[in-house]
């Protein structure tokens, strides 16, 4: 793997999915001794959901009750 010039690498699907780095997840960067090591940064994992759910606010396209959406999924 190579850094860019903008000093920016890909970090690999297997990685990022075992790990949990979504897009916009949030890292910070450790270095010890001759390793750099990233992990999530504080907090950040918690942000996510809530912004997901900010931005599907008011986007539904059919008005139903809670029992008619629940009356559809158990058929």
């Amino acid at each position: 793997m190579r850094i860019t010039s903008k000093g920016q690498v890909t970090i690999p699907i297997e990685i990022r999915e075992k790990m949990g780095l979504l897009p916009d997840t949030e890292v910070q960067f450790e270095i010890k001794g001759d390793a750099v090591r990233i992990k999530r940064a504080m907090g950040s994992s918690s942000r996510r959901p809530r912004d997901v759910i900010n931005r599907m606010r008011r986007k539904a396209t059919v008005e139903m009750t809670t029992d008619e959406i629940l009356a559809l999924t158990r058929g």
